[in-house]
């Protein structure tokens, strides 16, 4: 079955690499790419998601959307992990098209009104565009196909603070009104996604097999997986990213539990993601207050990595 989606996304080499799954696969339907601030500043992941979908081959609509946080207070960006442009610092070609004029927010409402029940959400970066969009339109809960989110962590611990997940620590109090919103949700974690791992041959099996796009997904491969060498001990990268995607096309390759999500929003702990499995009985009924979503609590992290390898190369 054909799944079309909104990418939500904060380009990055990880989402990257989860883009170009998006633009190759035949039974996804690309209807556009939303950007935000996270792996590097808005602007520069607007420029990257033009520029990967014109390696492509492919003119896919952008919108351009949060610049900052909702609330907290907004920090640098990760060079270290991604490079200064997001793409490893490698040499990028010039990109060739522009943003459009409509905010990712209202893309987002737009395009699911306009097809009501038949549009995905996949959003791997802070989800500030999430958190407006339902802002300017809360019905859109009750419009959308599903919702499925790259991010936080059940019971695997946290990436950039002893508990907590990037993505959910850049823009906790977005993540709060997102994953508690009551629309179908499926939060794809740490749990899952620590658990693939794409190696340097799978990456150039990916590089043969996408032209101008895998140079540049080679390129910025070389440097992420030099953070994963030197801090992780890791011979290769963790797709996050494309683990969503992963999910929405191949949900077999994943455990999950249905319950109830909260966010930290502030103190020590902000960004951290609480889980209350359904049915289970705790002291209070305050952590099992909001509407039931799913999560992954872990994957076949080779299946996935293969099922990655064999729709790239």
């Amino acid at each position: 079955m054909r799944e079309s989606i909104i990418f939500d996304t904060d380009p990055g080499v990880d989402d990257a690499q989860a883009i170009a799954i998006a633009l190759a696969h035949p039974d996804i339907e690309l209807l556009g790419l939303t950007t935000t601030f996270g792996n590097v500043e808005v602007e520069t992941a607007t420029q990257n998601a033009l520029l990967l979908s014109e390696l492509a081959d492919q003119r896919i609509p952008v919108a351009q959307g949060a610049a900052v946080p909702l609330v907290k207070t907004k920090y640098a960006a990760p060079a270290h992990i991604h490079g200064a442009n997001g793409l490893g610092d490698i040499e990028l070609p010039r990109v060739q098209g522009r943003a459009l004029e409509t905010s990712a927010a209202q893309f987002i409402v737009d395009t699911i009104n306009a097809r009501p029940n038949e549009v995905s959400l996949v959003a791997v970066g802070p989800l500030g565009n999430l958190a407006v969009a339902l802002q300017l339109d809360p019905t859109i809960v009750k419009r959308v196909k599903r919702v499925v989110v790259m991010g936080g962590s059940i019971k695997e611990g946290g990436n950039v603070t002893p508990v907590s997940e990037a993505n959910m620590f850049n823009d906790p109090h977005a993540a709060s009104k997102v994953l508690t919103a009551g629309w179908p949700l499926t939060l794809v974690g740490l749990d899952a996604t620590h658990r693939c791992v794409l190696s340097p041959k799978d990456m150039e099996a990916i590089a043969k097999g996408q032209g101008r796009l895998g140079e540049v997904l080679a390129g910025s491969y070389g440097f992420y997986s030099d953070f994963y060498r030197e801090f992780l001990g890791i011979d290769g990268c963790c797709p996050h990213d494309s683990c969503a995607l992963a999910f929405l096309m191949k949900p077999d390759l994943f455990t999950t539990a249905t319950g109830h999500l909260s966010v930290i929003t502030d103190g020590d702990a902000e960004g951290q993601t609480l889980f209350a499995p359904k049915d289970r009985p705790f002291i209070d009924e305050r952590w099992s207050r909001n509407p039931e979503v799913d999560v992954c609590l872990g994957a076949d992290g080779k299946g996935i990595v293969q099922w990655i390898v064999d729709t790239l190369k």
